[in-house]
């Protein structure tokens, strides 16, 4: 045997504007050495020996996917626990059904615990008001009042918890008022947080009940499951690599991670970044969080399982799934009218959130923001503009991190200060409908992630899943962001969906800029890392509505073949949606047939490729 393997392929999609056209790719060890046609690629290689791998004739070779940010110990937690969600999730191990009315939430609830040994918590994820009702901790006991409950919103932001639960955390009897007057808790604390209905989102869950539940919730055996699960999961998807931004590390999860996300046989990178967050909200020094982030990288500065050098993660305001996020005008109520009673939170104040922004920028850190709300886009992006006032920084590359709502003024403000997006093409598909009912009203809720005003302005824009706020599935992102077909099936923003070459950037090229790794991955160039997903058609070539059919093959890791087992590709993940699929399908073919503007048409392939990589 050679060192070199040329395969070949039906298409070699390189995402390269130096090499449009392909058909094969020559690979020694884990680099690209030459790709192209298959003579000019064996022209190329002059007189070193190769061998020619035809395993992937009839197949396209796209480069690595790549889910720009998602959460292994949420994925990997949630998804282990009893999920109730507003869509179908099926996994690799199980498939959980919707729940569409309180009723039927309830009822799947008592379910739950009907099945668990009466010492057990019942701990469930998914829940959703909008579209379950109304929860309280008197609901809760109603299901089980001497089992412990605890109800994991579907943002991952808020918690429900019944009386057994509260009792067992030491939360029943305290009085988060006296603490406030006491001067021992924050008032932004306390008004996160319901003892008499078991209700804590945003501060309140996370100082509050997060730590107190983490060892129950965390516990070895529900981890260490949901990680094996998550790994099939992001392979069966073509996932090459991922990004946790704000890494959790409850005590063992690293450890954890090096032993299934490092092992031999896990077939794509976890890169990790730190947590600027948690050490402003415990009062943690400049010096000392300044250390922090040191340490988190002295763990694992390279390898499969690493940290990134000098980035961090801040947040502006509240989990859009929540409807927490900052806006500038006012939430609606059903009938239209301004809900005094319904406000945003910041997950950081202003003045927090602009003292650790200088404090990181200062010292050279690339800044990746959560920001979901248009005020808070207005403070992310006045702070930065402050930053770059005092201290002009070239190719900072902040990351404006979800890009739920924007305006386009605000677009414009991104592209001066030379900010890059990475969006959640999934909001306006699984969220649009009821938002526009409730809360924002259609005309916000349908603009939401503005992707073509973004791509107008050449701002380089990535997809992320932020599991399991959406399947981490990149071919299922560019349908979202192609066709943004809703859960009633009609097009939420049509004006800004986009071609399904822009979306293919998204979770290649544009994903690793977004990191500064363009170097390494995103594309099919030589001297690139020789990570590839296989898939059984072309997605240029897609008729858009069909995208989502496309099937994953396998992948290939760092020169290394992984087939995806045979009962576990993508396509039997999407089984339990192929009756929403198939009505997607209808109503977009209705649409077109209406005269509607076609979705996602591609130009030119070389055309929209090629933007510079």
């Amino acid at each position: 045997m050679s060192g070199i393997t040329i395969h070949t392929a039906a298409a070699v999609v390189t995402v390269s504007d130096r090499c449009p056209a392909a058909n094969a790719v020559a690979v020694r060890g884990d680099r690209i050495v030459a790709v192209g046609m298959l003579d000019d690629v064996i022209a190329a290689l002059a007189d070193e020996p190769y061998d020619v791998d035809e395993s992937c004739a009839g197949r396209v070779i796209l480069p690595g996917l790549i889910d720009q940010h998602l959460h292994p110990i949420l994925g990997a937690t949630t998804l282990a626990t009893e999920v109730i969600a507003t869509e179908d999730w099926v996994l690799p191990d199980v498939t959980h059904p919707a729940a569409h009315s309180h009723e039927e939430y309830v009822e799947r609830l008592r379910a739950a615990d009907g099945r668990l040994d009466p010492d057990e918590w019942l701990f469930s994820w998914g829940y959703h008001e909008l579209w379950h009702g109304e929860l309280s901790r008197e609901i809760l006991d109603s299901v089980n009042d001497t089992r412990p409950i605890g109800v994991w919103q579907r943002s991952c932001h808020e918690f429900y918890l019944n009386t057994p639960a509260l009792q067992q955390l030491g939360l029943l009897d305290r009085d988060l008022a006296a603490e406030v007057a006491a001067g021992t808790l924050d008032a932004g604390i306390a008004d996160t947080a319901s003892i008499e209905r078991g209700h804590f989102w945003e501060r309140g869950n996370f100082v509050l009940v997060f730590p107190l539940v983490t060892p129950i919730l965390f516990e070895p055996g529900r981890f260490i499951n949901g990680l094996q699960q998550m790994v099939r999961y992001l392979h069966q998807n073509g996932v090459t690599a991922f990004n946790e931004p704000g890494a959790i590390l409850v005590p063992g999860a690293w450890e954890l991670y090096e032993a299934i996300l490092g092992a031999d046989d896990t077939p794509f990178s976890s890169f990790f970044l730190t947590d600027g967050r948690g050490p402003a909200e415990q009062g943690m020094s400049h010096d000392d969080a300044l250390a922090r982030a040191e340490r988190e990288l002295a763990m694992a500065p390279t390898g499969k399982v690493r940290f990134f050098e000098k980035q961090v993660k801040l947040f502006a305001d509240g989990a859009i799934i929540s409807q927490l996020m900052q806006m500038s005008d006012p939430y609606l109520d059903r009938d239209g009218n301004p809900n005094p009673h319904h406000h945003g939170t910041w997950l950081m104040e202003p003045d927090v959130f602009d003292d650790r922004a200088k404090l990181y920028w200062d010292h050279g850190f690339q800044l990746h923001i959560h920001v979901n709300g248009d005020a808070g886009l207005d403070m992310v992006l006045d702070t930065i503009e402050r930053r770059m006032r005092e201290n002009p920084r070239p190719d900072h590359r902040t990351v404006i991190v979800h890009f739920a709502n924007s305006t386009e003024d605000q677009v414009d403000r991104i592209a001066r200060l030379g900010c890059v997006v990475s969006s959640n093409p999934y909001y306006p598909v699984g969220f649009a409908d009821k938002f526009g009912e409730v809360g924002l009203g259609s005309a916000r809720a349908d603009v939401m992630t503005r992707h073509r005003s973004v791509l107008d302005r050449n701002i380089p824009l990535s997809f992320h899943s932020d599991l399991p706020m959406g399947r981490s599935d990149p071919i299922g992102m560019m349908s979202c962001a192609v066709n943004r077909v809703t859960q009633s099936g009609r097009v939420a923003g049509p004006e800004q969906r986009i071609t399904i070459a822009e979306a293919l950037r998204a979770v290649t090229i544009d994903a690793a800029q977004s990191w500064r790794l363009e170097h390494e991955l995103g594309s099919i160039e030589p001297g690139k890392l020789a990570n590839f997903t296989v898939v059984d058609r072309n997605p240029l070539d897609s008729d858009p509505e069909a995208l989502d059919d496309i099937d994953v093959v396998g992948t290939f890791y760092e020169g290394r073949w992984y087939p995806v087992p045979a009962g576990g590709s993508r396509r039997d993940l999407s089984v339990g949606r192929s009756s929403a699929r198939r009505q997607h399908r209808a109503n977009l073919h209705r649409l077109h047939a209406a005269g509607t503007e076609s979705v996602g048409c591609i130009c030119s392939v070389a055309h929209e490729l090629g933007r510079a990589s």
